[in-house]
């Protein structure tokens, strides 16, 4: 039976492309030379993983001249990276939330950008317990992370109802014994929840 509903956040709650944002302002083809010359994503491992957001994406930055000023875009246009709200999703939080389930959140995210997403996002106050990497020290797919959770919860992992937009972090919660749900879109996390008995086709719109 479950006990808490898990939501990532990233691509579940709120969009997270910053490709597209790239691809908007200095177009497809120089992105695409970008990324395959700096790791961006990796650089982002290490904000998510509890190092300064600032500081690692000015480093990276310093460290690849020829693309200094679109690196730093990373650090000085971050909520447009992030945006926008994936509405759906935030309706089924709040459902579920109003009639008495616990909702947690589980996600790779930094100190200082989850300080940035908070007063642009309040539904990011709605959770019951917040589990962010930055503060953990820890990201997902890591053992270690789903751990953690069940540590500060409480609840057997059987009783965890997860979902998230990557296999990888959906297998390791798996492995684990949780309950999971591969996000690809709204509607389908929707229906499951109301198939576990956890939201009514109304309340699920």
């Amino acid at each position: 039976m479950t006990k808490a509903v898990i939501f990532d956040i990233g691509n579940v709650l709120i969009e997270w492309q910053p490709e597209r944002y790239y691809d908007r302002v200095i177009g497809p083809t120089r992105r695409k030379a970008m990324f395959a010359a700096i790791d961006l994503h990796a650089m982002n491992d290490k904000v998510d993983r509890g190092a300064h957001f600032q500081d690692v994406v000015y480093a990276e930055a310093a460290a690849n001249p020829e693309w200094a000023a679109e690196v730093r875009m990373w650090h000085d246009n971050w909520l447009d990276l992030a945006t926008p709200a994936i509405d759906h999703s935030v309706r089924l939080l709040d459902a579920l939330k109003s009639t008495g389930v616990p909702v947690f959140a589980l996600t790779n995210f930094g100190k200082q950008t989850f300080e940035i997403a908070e007063p642009v996002y309040p539904f990011l106050k709605v959770f019951d317990r917040r589990y962010v990497s930055g503060h953990m020290g820890v990201i997902k797919p890591e053992s270690r992370i789903y751990e953690m959770v069940e540590e500060d919860c409480g609840l057997l992992p059987s009783q965890l109802l997860f979902t998230d937009d990557r296999q990888d972090n959906i297998d390791a919660a798996s492995a684990r014994g949780w309950q999971t749900h591969l996000f690809e879109g709204p509607a389908g996390f929707a229906l499951r929840l109301v198939e576990e008995g956890l939201l009514t086709e109304d309340a699920a719109q």
